[in-house]
């Protein structure tokens, strides 16, 4: 299949230049040969709040994984100026929250407390600190109250903010999320998007809930075949029909 030709849109980038995040060149290959990324360059500053968009299969979701380490491609990835590596993973896993699309893929344990505080706890913080960052996050996702819940009896809106606070415990710079609007009902959809508009961390959030994008993002980055076909205002690339069009998206 031809890889359709990169669009040109302008974007007037930040001066820090990529102080939270720089992505150069990066390419990456699955096993069975699949390209899934394709001379994919990012910056993101401090405070961004970034949509990434795209139909499935364009990479994005790949992109994500590299933000942490989780895989590993052909190219340059810095987070808060250190490079992905072995010896710096812990620190940049640390900085970068990862929220996956299903909720249940990262609440694992008996109750909320015990999910919120498992990253804390494995740093080996002390238990008030423990309890702090514990009470902090729920606050930060208006979910104070629920430490002694069961996480598998809570709703789906529960449950995402819940990944949410599971991440905000760690501290990180920047938050990546998948889908974070996918499978929730309107009004859930609603107070999730007024959550993600008070939190301070810089965001990357794929979806694609162009509505959310309207609403939420100043920056839209559009992904297909592995590239970055756009990257700019987002109410100038939404309002671009036959850009939205070759690339499978509509408001």
């Amino acid at each position: 299949m031809p890889v359709k030709h990169k669009t040109t849109y302008p974007l007037t980038l930040p001066d820090c230049e990529g102080d939270i995040l720089q992505i150069h060149e990066l390419n990456f290959a699955y096993p069975d040969g699949h390209i899934a990324l394709r001379d994919v360059s990012l910056n993101l500053c401090s405070g961004d709040k970034v949509a990434l968009v795209g139909p499935n299969g364009a990479g994005k979701s790949t992109l994500m994984l590299h933000i942490n380490g989780i895989l590993r491609g052909e190219g340059d990835v810095a987070v808060s100026g250190l490079p992905i590596s072995d010896e710096n993973l812990p620190v940049i896993r640390a900085l970068v929250g990862v929220v996956f699309q299903n909720p249940d893929d990262q609440l694992f344990s008996p109750t909320v407390f015990d999910d919120v505080a498992f990253g804390p706890l494995h740093m080996g913080l002390p238990e008030n600190e423990i309890h702090q960052r514990v009470d902090e996050a729920l606050a930060a996702v208006q979910m104070q109250g629920f430490g002694e819940r069961l996480s598998h009896h809570l709703s789906m809106g529960q449950k995402k903010r819940i990944a949410i606070a599971t991440v905000l415990s760690m501290q990180p710079q920047i938050l990546v999320l998948d889908e974070p609007s996918a499978g929730l009902d309107p009004r859930a959809r609603r107070a999730l998007i007024h959550l993600l508009r008070d939190l301070p961390q810089t965001m990357l959030i794929s979806t694609h809930d162009l509505r959310m994008v309207q609403e939420l993002f100043p920056r839209m980055v559009i992904m297909d075949e592995g590239h970055i076909v756009a990257d700019g205002k987002a109410t100038e690339l939404l309002t671009d029909a036959a850009l939205l069009e070759t690339h499978g998206l509509e408001i």
